[in-house]
């Protein structure tokens, strides 16, 4: 059966296709033109959004887990729970995010995500493409909701019990770069395949550029748990907002980072190299209360997820929120924060060839946006969800 899409905009990688005209068969992109080019084409279905901007499908490399499970149960139930929620918010592909804990409730976590994430997902539901380790190899000072008792200094030998236990299902991982041992455990990563982002960290501006040097591609979570910026020592943070090579992931929704700092990290960061992630757990889609995060307590009120005194402890926002926050705390255009969610987390993370863009041949997974912003539909290999 072939679905004929229209709309007012489609983001592509550099820009916009005015009017599009998006043929759809089988689960996947057939065609792509704009009616200034082309006529409409036949098809068995067609659906039109005025006014509306087609979008790649979300990806979100950093998410605990929400609707009251966390990704580190290591349970199928779990993982399909975040699978199931996460494409009625616009996102497609995320990578599940892991706690430090005691190591063997780490090994336990990654062998049960292992074991899922080696099935195939079901229809209609966002799939996960490979974990994201953040912890244990984190600063002390800069652990955030990190359990003290639980970080580890850099390790191969660990890295590589937890990459056998995870089954070689690891994508990216958040390291400390000022640690002894990291720029070593940042090469070995990097040579088995993984990203690493630079984050939880106490670092100077030294430490972040001997990171890159040594393979790290991005920064968790900027401005969260790291050194504040310094006119004569930047830190990590001043290293991040400078290096125009480096990806630097953002949490948009106004409780991590103020609305006004927001429009500086855009002016900052190249507009190929800003990710918006969630960092949400298992709060998520859930109304106040306490939940768990990996091994923590936390306690939700109106949306912001602390544990401890007054520790954030990740978010309770939905991706398509931050991109619409990030669209109006930045005031940059909607394709650009879209991107934002999409296409660059899919570069830093090595999926380029397969999701983040809206390409002939791929599948058909795209969000339909309102001029502001908001998720009109989403659809996953060309079917509505």
């Amino acid at each position: 059966m072939k679905t004929l899409i229209t709309a007012a905009h489609l983001v592509t990688p550099t820009g916009t296709l005015p009017e599009p005209i998006l043929l759809v068969e089988d689960g996947h992109i057939l065609a792509i033109h704009s009616r200034d080019a082309a006529e409409l084409p036949q098809a068995d279905l067609h659906r039109d959004y005025p006014g509306a901007t087609l979008a790649p499908t979300y990806f979100d490399v950093h998410i605990h887990g929400c609707c009251g499970h966390d990704v580190m149960e290591g349970t199928a139930e779990a993982v399909e729970t975040v699978n199931r929620f996460l494409p009625k918010h616009g996102v497609g592909a995320y990578l599940p995010t892991t706690m430090t804990a005691p190591k063997d409730v780490i090994l336990r976590g990654l062998a049960g995500l292992a074991r899922v994430l080696a099935a195939p997902t079901a229809p209609g539901q966002a799939r996960p493409l490979g974990l994201h380790f953040e912890g244990p190899f984190l600063s002390h000072s800069k652990r955030g909701a990190h359990p003290t008792r639980d970080l580890l200094a850099p390790s191969i030998a660990f890295f590589d019990a937890m990459w056998q236990a995870a089954e070689g299902h690891v994508r990216l991982m958040t390291v400390a770069p000022e640690l002894p041992g990291a720029l070593e455990l940042i090469t070995h990563a990097t040579s088995r395949g993984v990203r690493v982002s630079i984050g939880h960290s106490d670092g100077s501006s030294a430490d972040a550029h001997a990171a890159i040097a040594a393979g790290a591609v991005s920064a968790t979570h900027t401005f969260n748990a790291m050194r504040r910026l310094d006119h004569r020592e930047p830190g990590l943070l001043g290293a991040v907002l400078s290096s125009d090579a480096l990806y630097a992931e953002l949490v948009c929704d106004g409780i991590h980072v103020d609305p006004a700092v927001v429009q500086l990290f855009a002016r900052a960061k190249p507009a190929d190299r800003a990710i918006l992630i969630t960092d949400a757990m298992s709060a998520a889609g859930m109304p106040d209360g306490n939940y768990k995060l990996g091994e923590l307590d936390v306690r939700v009120t109106a949306g912001r997820a602390v544990t401890g005194d007054d520790t954030l402890a990740g978010s309770t926002l939905t991706l398509e929120n931050g991109v619409r926050n990030y669209a109006q705390f930045a005031n940059v255009p909607l394709p650009q924060a879209a991107r934002a969610a999409s296409s660059n987390p899919a570069h830093m993370a090595g999926f380029a060839d397969s999701i983040g863009a809206l390409t002939i041949g791929r599948f058909a997974d795209f969000n339909v946006l309102s001029a502001s912003g908001a998720l009109e539909a989403t659809y996953l290999g060309g079917i509505a969800v």
